[in-house]
């Protein structure tokens, strides 16, 4: 059983600020990766493992403790997200070596894995009434955004002042702490049941959420393999090809894909509401191409272009997606189904970067760029036909009044 609609403005964007807070240490290690190259030595195979144990350790947190908050509460999940998110910063502050970044790198992923499920939930059900329509806006530009602002936040930190690989996690471990003050302030939305029982989350999605749930899980994947497939690629592709070596540069373009998503999301209520999985898709297509063409000429301002377009497209169909998603479910299972939604999108965020990684060593990053380019507009592509012949026309509308 839930509340919906507690509390004043302050204390929800407060809860807003948590969420994107956590994000942005998530990916504030993309930009520096270069450094970490070259002070341990690592290859473009070993960052790919880096970033293939956050994915898991996202996965695991959503798995282990997707149904958690229904029963414990929003807040107890939360706090542990941000003291795995705070520890995290802690452990990358004194890394001497890929041991410590690999378990920096997992304890980073199981605080988003926590925040992801669970903060979406608590966000759309805080919302105070008068702004309850853009409950789901908040949340889901929160989790973009912040995965936006980590590379720019720790790429211009590392241009431009000392102890590069120390004062990003330094001022990241304050901003937790003043997350943490935010979560406190923030009341609970779930009444805890008399016998508290802990389950793992199943990998299933209730009868009546699946017609909502196919079509935005497969705007998902294919938004979120773009994703990926760029995290991947940006940072070695700028450095490699076209010889940027500015953190803040590698950290902007790095960062701009989730940036133009929030904006999509913000943007997409004045597309019809029955068509918005199917157009997101469509523009995601596009950016998808524009990338291609940039990455095999080399030319950046055409890959900024298609990252524009490609984030643009992802956040209308992502929006769309985990709204009609969260609507379609009972209240009681309502964490649990969005924590589902977000194992598709992170198995679909992760598997492009172990592959590139895998291609890249005998290909080569370019010649695996573009071929992982096709592979994504065929998944985009596939998408949309789906979409069209009725998959993503349904069980939208229902989101409409909270957007």
């Amino acid at each position: 059983m839930t509340q919906r609609g507690h509390g004043s403005l302050a204390v929800y964007f407060g809860a807003v600020f948590a969420f994107a807070v956590t994000m942005v240490g998530t990916t504030m290690p993309t930009p520096l990766y270069p450094l970490y190259r070259g002070l341990f030595g690592f290859s473009e195979l070993t960052i790919t493992v880096i970033f293939a144990v956050y994915a898991l350790g996202v996965m695991a947190a959503l798995i282990i403790t997707g149904r958690w908050s229904d029963q414990l509460g929003r807040r107890p999940l939360l706090f542990a997200g941000l003291a795995a998110s705070a520890l995290s910063d802690l452990v990358f502050w004194n890394a001497g070596g890929l041991g410590m970044i690999l378990f920096g790198r997992v304890l980073s992923g199981i605080s988003a894995g926590i925040f992801t499920g669970t903060a979406t939930v608590a966000l759309i059900e805080l919302a105070p009434e008068r702004i309850k329509r853009w409950g789901t806006f908040f949340a889901t530009s929160a989790n973009m955004g912040g995965l936006g602002l980590g590379p720019m936040f720790a790429g211009g930190l590392a241009e431009y002042l000392p102890a590069p690989l120390v004062l990003p996690y330094a001022l990241h471990f304050l901003l937790a702490l003043l997350a943490v003050l935010c979560v406190w302030r923030a009341p609970e939305t779930v009444v805890r049941p008399d016998k508290v029982r802990l389950k793992l989350q199943r990998l299933a999605v209730p009868r009546e959420v699946r017609a909502a749930f196919v079509p935005a899980g497969i705007a998902a994947f294919a938004g979120f393999m773009v994703c990926g497939f760029f995290t991947a690629v940006a940072p070695a592709f700028l450095g490699e090809e076209l010889g940027y070596d500015n953190h803040l540069v590698i950290g902007f373009v790095s960062g701009i894909l989730f940036i133009a998503s929030t904006v999509g999301q913000l943007l997409q209520s004045n597309l019809p509401s029955g068509r918005r999985l199917p157009i997101g898709c469509a523009i995601l297509l596009a950016g998808v191409v524009i990338i291609a063409l940039g990455l095999g000429s080399e030319m950046l301002s055409a890959i900024i272009a298609g990252v524009l377009i490609a984030g643009f497209g992802h956040g209308v169909a992502f929006r769309a997606g985990l709204g009609a998603v969260a609507d379609a479910s009972p209240p009681d299972e309502r964490a649990s189904v969005v924590s589902t939604f977000f194992i598709v999108a992170y198995v679909a965020i992760s598997f492009p970067v172990i592959c590139i990684g895998l291609a890249g060593a005998s290909l080569g990053l370019k010649t695996a760029s573009l071929a992982f380019s096709a592979i994504a507009a065929v998944l985009c592509c596939l998408a949309l036909v789906f979409l069209l012949r009725g998959g993503g026309t349904q069980h939208q509308k229902a989101s409409t009044a909270r957007e």
